[in-house]
């Protein structure tokens, strides 16, 4: 079976308001992670694997962690950072996986237990009365 991506950053990925090489990285990420979005990999075998260095790494990760695409976990034992996607853009093994996964996620947001992502509103304002130039072809 084909693994199944989250519709809610995938489909908007160019309305995210971060860098072009940001949102390469991030597709990165998403091939790197597990299902459910746990990334298995360090800050410091990402930067080999992609071929930059590590702060370059923390400088592309930076706004994905603000607007909490990407969450930094607490380190239990470990030492540097440990990341994972957020549950709402993760990629799954399947539909039924991933719409359990999002009806838990929304209960945890809820509770207050994990962040909400920061995504930019998907409305669109109309153009002003008056203003709009449109023509039936």
């Amino acid at each position: 079976m084909a693994e199944v991506m989250s519709p809610l950053v995938s489909e908007r990925i160019w309305a995210l308001p971060v860098s072009g090489a940001a949102v390469k990285f991030l597709q990165y990420l998403i091939f790197r992670s597990d299902f459910g979005g746990c990334l298995p990999v360090r800050q410091k075998d990402m930067a080999r694997e992609y071929q930059i260095t590590p702060q370059a790494v923390s400088n592309l990760m930076a706004p994905l962690c603000d607007l909490n695409i990407v969450l930094r976990p607490r380190n239990e034992g470990r030492q540097g950072n440990s990341y994972r996607l957020h549950p709402l853009v993760a990629k799954y093994e399947s539909h039924a996986d991933m719409e359990a996964a999002f009806r838990h996620t929304l209960k945890s947001i809820q509770a207050g237990e994990l962040p909400n992502l920061k995504l930019p509103s998907y409305a669109a304002m109309p153009p002003p009365e008056g203003q709009h130039k449109l023509q039936v072809a």
